[in-house]
């Protein structure tokens, strides 16, 4: 049986009052505008100032392209559902949706961990980095990355949607995602649970622990540093990023690897917030507002567009 036969839409669950709704959607639209304001602001002074030309603001201007379409696969449609009161999303669009968020989280986790590589060998390495962190291993990286998410979320689409959907068309999320459609599932869904657990892994997995011991090195070389001023300005930028793979990873594993019986709908929808709104809204924050670089930059470019003209 096809699902077409079965389910034609779906139905988002967002909030039930109306004053909840509104409440929500504020808080998501704030959170969404804020976060494309720093990602345009780090995209926009990584292009025209050329000092900023470096492998490391290379992939954080990446990063944040990338931060604008993550945020921008949910927030807008769930904040526009929600003001309208049109909860419903067709199959198709379930899809495209269930694609993109996890294209671009798999993405995300692959850039911060590239970052925190970066990050290692300028500290670590500093005289091996124009060699290792040389142009051509960035687009490879870069690359790799977009081509290792693609594969990933056509095969977890495509096995989410080979599946039939008979018990309720209701999906308790504000966005479509893999658990959510599992349990609304009339099919056996062991290997969607199966390649879930293998995908969290072996990339996501593998990536933390890269990221960790990346940090371990880099902290313990920077306690071998006498100044006491370098030491804490070199701890200021790592723990804000470990703080935020953590929370990224920790929320989306739970969500996606917990047993269904245990779900519930106020916690569902928490737990989506920490790793679909809170890395995009925060990566401006510690990449760029702690970064003197970027400050200095960004009062460049106004003084150059805006001042002179």
């Amino acid at each position: 049986m096809l699902n077409s036969t079965l389910v034609t839409e779906f139905l988002e669950v967002f909030a039930e009052t109306w004053k909840l709704r509104i409440l929500l959607s504020v808080l998501f639209l704030l959170m969404y505008l804020g976060s494309l304001l720093g990602t345009l602001i780090i995209i926009i002074v990584t292009i025209v100032d050329q000092t900023l030309n470096t492998p490391m603001y290379f992939f954080l201007r990446n990063l944040s392209i990338l931060d604008m379409g993550y945020i921008s696969v949910t927030v807008p449609n769930a904040c526009i559902n929600s003001l309208t009161d049109q909860r419903n999303m067709s199959v198709a669009g379930c899809a495209a949706q269930i694609f993109l968020f996890l294209f671009c989280a798999c993405v995300e986790i692959q850039f911060l961990t590239i970052m925190s590589q970066d990050r290692y060998v300028a500290i670590c390495k500093p005289l091996l980095y124009p060699l290792i962190m040389n142009h051509q291993f960035c687009v490879q990286m870069t690359l790799a990355s977009l081509l290792t998410s693609l594969i990933l979320a056509s095969v977890h689409t495509f096995k989410t949607f080979h599946l039939s959907f008979c018990h309720s068309n209701v999906v308790p999320q504000f966005f479509c995602d893999i658990p959510s459609l599992l349990m609304l599932s009339c099919s056996d869904t062991f290997n969607n649970k199966l390649l879930l657990l293998l995908t969290a892994i072996g990339l996501s997995g593998s990536c933390f622990t890269f990221i960790a011991i990346s940090y371990i090195r880099i902290i313990s070389t920077v306690l071998k540093v006498p100044i006491k001023r370098e030491r804490t300005k070199a701890f200021s930028t790592c723990v804000p990023h470990i703080i935020v793979v953590s929370v990224f990873l920790s929320s989306g594993a739970y969500a996606y690897l917990r047993p269904s019986a245990i779900s519930e709908l106020v916690e569902d929808m928490t737990l989506s917030v920490f790793y679909t709104t809170v890395p995009p809204f925060l990566n401006p924050i510690i990449y760029s507002l702690r970064n003197k670089q970027i400050k200095k930059a960004v009062k460049k470019v106004i003084f150059r567009f805006f001042i002179v003209e």
